[in-house]
This record gives C-alpha cells, structure tokens and sequence, in this order.
C-alpha cells in the first residue's frame, strides 16, 4: 500500500474541517428543538421583537423542575442568558440575584438560562455566587438561538402580559435594570 501524499492529507483535512464547520453552523436538528406545550398565540413572535408577545419555551432548572414561560403570565420575568465563562455574567448576576430577594413577592421572577454547559457546573456556579432563582438549563442552545443571542450576559424583560417590553446585551447596571422593570409594570 501507498503512503499518502501530503497533498491528500492537506483534502481530507479540508474536507473534515469543512465538514465540522457545517455541523456548528446549522447546529441542533429541528426535532431536538423544545417545543411550547400549546401552539404560539395568535400574533406571537417567532423571534424576539420588542413590543410583541415573547417566543415561548420550556426548559428544565438544575433542580429538575420545568418553567414554561407562557405559564408565567401574571409575573414580570427577566431573561438572562449567561455561561459559567463570561466574566461579565459572574459581575451582574449577584445584582439580578438581589432584585429577585426584593421583588419576588411583588411578581418578579429571574430566570437565568446557560449556555449548554452540564448540570455539574452550572450548579456549582450558583453556588458560589448564592443564586436561588432558577437556573436553567439549555441543551443544544435552542432557546438562546430563538432569542437570537449575540452576546453574553443578554437579558431579555416580559411584562405580566407576555409581551417582549426590554432587550440588553452587555453587562446591565442597575438603573437599566430599574428602567426595564418600569416598563414592564413592577416598579413605579
């Protein structure tokens, strides 16, 4: 048998490469995408648009229990999309954390959604930084493909009648947070 040609190995590198380029970039098959238990209301986005009805959900926390988001109607809810890495994620959530003490009794709920990082480390993570809000897990990065995410952390806010009312990408201070949470409702 023949050796190959170092031209040979140069093709079939390309070709896998090329190959494994294309898996990333066309990503999780449409049937491993999580569906909403009910079909999208009438008039709702199938992309996040400001103004519009927030796409739907479901996802499971770290401790196993499922959040749709349709079913959190009547709450204000935030979004935030974040990975165990983003240094900018580990600054701003003890802030989301405190918000959620303050104003849970008032219809608030923080739902943090990772980037497909496994279980283990996604609770280690709120441990460290003491979170008790849901942490939730994201298998296959569908969600935060629905939302478009470009960055991270990326926050999102649904008002109580689930209507898309704010998007942050980048590290959100405060006073954001505050003017988002105004214009959802929850704060005066």
């Amino acid at each position: 048998m023949r050796p190959l040609r170092p031209l040979a190995l140069v093709g079939a590198g390309l070709l896998l490469g090329a190959a494994l380029g294309m898996g990333y970039f066309l990503g999780v098959p449409e049937a491993a995408v999580t569906r909403p238990a009910e079909p999208p209301a009438p008039g709702a986005a199938l992309v996040p648009i400001v103004g519009a009805p927030a796409p739907d959900f479901s996802l499971a926390a770290i401790d196993g229990v499922r959040y749709t988001l349709s079913e959190l109607r009547g709450q204000v809810v935030v979004l935030n999309f974040w990975a165990t890495w983003c240094n900018p994620c580990r600054i701003e959530m003890p802030m989301l954390q405190a918000r959620y003490e303050r104003d849970r009794e008032n219809g608030l709920i923080v739902l943090g959604v990772n980037f497909d990082e496994p279980a283990a480390d996604v609770g280690v993570f709120g441990q460290e930084l003491e979170i008790s809000f849901p942490l939730l897990l994201d298998p296959g990065a569908v969600v935060q493909r629905l939302y478009r995410v470009r960055g991270y952390p990326s926050t999102f806010v649904v008002d109580r009648e689930g209507k898309l009312v704010a998007e942050h990408i980048g590290l959100m201070n405060e006073s954001q947070l505050d003017e988002y949470l105004a214009q959802a409702g929850l704060l005066p």
